[in-house]
């Protein structure tokens, strides 16, 4: 089981069919082994086997039914956390390679498309950054100058302007990013697979790593109880399941939402749109058929496991978009993902620190698309040649000292989170909860987990996380339990759905 299993659907997945896979039921040995199949993993796995290499890859469940499947699918090599801060935090250096090789990434999608042929809508377009609602112009201005000077220094293209067809925005001080793009995820990543199989390489689904074993060889051991053993091993697990402390202190889960709606062909111009809140909410097009395209908009943020309010979210959201766009269509979809920010606005990409022969793809921090695709990059030439010339941006091992502030701040989390055992339950008796409820209640020095599912089934578990004890929360938009400390999803049933854990809530 992977997050296919929480109860939302994402717009890609209602044209898409998840591609199938066997389960890993014998022992298999090979050069590289990749665990997560989503874009970073595929990614990855499709860059190895172009270098020739012997790949496995293997998922928890089906092949791309992790959080890729719920992204926006915005193809931007800006830093989302914006130019200016990112600067700040890491210096122009860094920067400058953050902004080259988040555009190679890109340039690298395009090339496959091409190369293989793909129908998955990719296209060139614009990206436009516009004031939140309710801003201030001039602070809205101020905002744009500082990003123009910022993306100056680390070498993006952006032009100022004035102005875009959305409601109340039509003289408002912007910023145009050009080149920017976007595509279908899951029609791109279907057709990576099929050609990674042609070259030889093997997909597993429904193939839980429970047990990992480092060493001159890796051995990873299956819940099939079969052994995949590799010279090199790759976690690209959206949360690494090989490591405890060392990466997961330096990001925190959010969950972002998003909503796909109808909306009349050339009413709105094709292109990205960010706007300045914080968190941010953003909106881009996707192609529909006859006179009708698709406005797929999201945002609304949280700290995973501190808020279920998704109906709340989903209504501000609507209320958002509808204000900008007020001629929009009927809803198609509505879903929610996670995203792992991390202290420093970058991936951790690389060698897992301590070790010579695995590494990991995480902290998508709001731009996994892109971070997958790189992932795939920067990790083959680490593999096949040693280095590789970002390889500092997204250093595993590093701790910038302007990220301390941040660091101390997002670990605040867990430090709450395991005080909450002093304090009682949510709910008094697990008689109270309605089909879809769920909440944590007091049993003697414990807590437990209690959900009654759709089908009105009463499950009972404990409510600490396996990977380091913090209390889950239940989210009843999924009807899965999140935890707040690192990102962990459970379903009803205490099987896990995202790592890092890799066993189910007792």
């Amino acid at each position: 089981m992977n997050v296919s299993s929480e109860a939302t659907r994402s717009f890609w997945t209602l044209d898409t069919n998840l591609p199938s896979a066997p389960r890993l039921e014998q022992d298999e040995h090979c050069e590289v082994a990749v665990i997560g199949a989503g874009i970073a993993g595929v990614s990855i796995a499709y860059e190895l086997a172009l270098a020739g290499r012997k790949v496995v890859l293997v998922d928890r469940g089906p092949l791309l039914g992790g959080m890729t499947s719920r992204t926006t699918a915005h193809l931007s090599p800006v830093c989302d956390d914006g130019l200016g801060a990112l600067i700040e935090m890491r210096g122009e250096a860094l920067a400058r390679g953050y902004q080259q090789s988040q555009q190679a990434a890109v340039d690298r999608i395009e090339q496959h498309v091409a190369d293989l042929g793909i129908g998955c809508d990719f296209r060139r377009l614009d990206g436009f950054l516009f004031p939140a609602a309710r801003m201030d112009e001039k602070d809205a201005a101020r905002e744009c100058d500082k990003e123009y000077a910022a993306a100056a220094k680390v070498g993006a293209a952006v032009e100022r302007g004035e102005g875009l067809p959305l409601t109340g925005h039509e003289s408002a001080p912007i910023l145009r990013y050009p080149n920017q793009a976007t595509f279908h995820p899951l029609k791109y990543l279907c057709a990576l697979l099929a050609d990674f199989k042609q070259r030889g390489g093997k997909a597993f689904a429904d193939s839980a790593v429970t047990e990992i074993k480092e060493g001159e060889e890796v051995r990873l051991k299956c819940d099939s109880g079969s052994t995949l053993t590799a010279s090199v091993a790759v976690f690209a697990t959206n949360s690494p399941i090989n490591t405890w402390v060392k990466i997961h202190s330096k990001m925190a889960p959010y969950r972002t939402y998003a909503m796909a709606f109808d909306i009349a062909r050339g009413l709105l111009p094709d292109a990205l749109y960010w706007d300045m809140d914080d968190p941010y909410n953003y909106v881009r097009l996707t192609p529909g058929s006859g006179r009708t395209d698709y406005l797929i908009a999201g945002g609304r943020d949280h700290k995973s496991g501190e808020a279920d309010d998704g109906d709340a979210r989903f209504a501000a959201l609507e209320a958002w978009i509808a204000a900008l766009v007020p001629d929009l269509g009927r809803e198609r979809a509505r879903w929610s993902g996670q995203v792992l920010e991390t202290v420093d606005y970058c991936g951790f990409i690389g060698r897992s620190p301590g070790t010579g022969n695995v590494f990991i793809a995480t902290g998508d921090s709001g731009q996994g698309m892109t971070h997958g695709a790189l992932a795939g990059l920067l990790i083959r030439d680490l593999v096949v040649g040693g280095t590789n010339d970002w390889k500092a941006v997204y250093a595993p091992d590093r701790t910038p000292p302007a990220a301390f502030a941040h660091y101390v701040n997002e670990n605040l989390t867990t430090v709450r989170n395991l005080a909450g055992y002093l304090l009682p339950g949510e709910i008094k008796s697990a008689d109270d909860l309605q089909s879809g409820e769920g909440g944590f209640l007091q049993d003697g020095l414990s807590k437990l987990a209690v959900c009654r599912d759709h089908d009105g089934k009463l499950h009972s578990h404990s409510a600490s996380c396996t990977h380091l004890g913090c209390i889950v929360r239940w989210n009843s938009t999924e009807q899965c339990w999140d935890c707040p400390c690192h990102g962990s999803q459970f379903s009803p049933d205490g099987a896990v759905l995202n790592g890092p854990a890799i066993r189910p809530l007792a």
